[in-house]
């Protein structure tokens, strides 16, 4: 597989597609099924409470993954991504009622970075209630 989008089609500043990814409660719980990451803050309100969180929050690593699909389906291609880093800044909070929380995501290419790899990298902003969730949330991509 190869990325869809062409280098020589991108230039800075461009955004990427947003999107926006609900999660709830039941989305959490079959993460970490998956994930092997039963930390009781992901599903225990009780505990999250306990610990000094306004309630149940996403993980981590999902809220990582969500974020990341706006590259991947813009690219055209996950094997695209040949670096991806991110600051955990906030967490997502996730309500247990019918709407949960809703993770924003939006990005443009901030730079081309070699011409010759044919690589850019993608800044990401990924906001849950207003806030700002991922911090230095970066990728590079290797376009065709």
């Amino acid at each position: 597989m190869t990325a869809k989008i062409s280098y020589d089609d991108v230039e800075v500043g461009m955004e990427l597609p947003a999107q926006a990814f609900p999660v709830s409660r039941a989305t959490l719980v079959q993460y970490a099924g998956a994930s092997g990451d039963f930390n009781p803050i992901h599903w225990n309100e009780k505990f999250a409470k306990e610990v000094g969180l306004p309630d149940v929050i996403a993980h981590g690593m999902f809220t990582m993954a969500e974020a990341i699909r706006v590259v991947t389906d813009w690219a055209g291609d996950p094997g695209a991504v040949a670096e991806y880093g991110v600051r955990f800044t906030k967490p997502v909070v996730v309500p247990n009622d019918e709407t949960g929380a809703l993770i924003e995501v939006s990005a443009k290419i901030a730079a081309k970075l070699d011409d010759d790899d044919r690589t850019v990298r993608v800044d990401l902003t990924a906001m849950s209630a207003g806030q700002k969730v991922l911090g230095m949330s970066r990728a590079v991509v290797r376009l065709a």
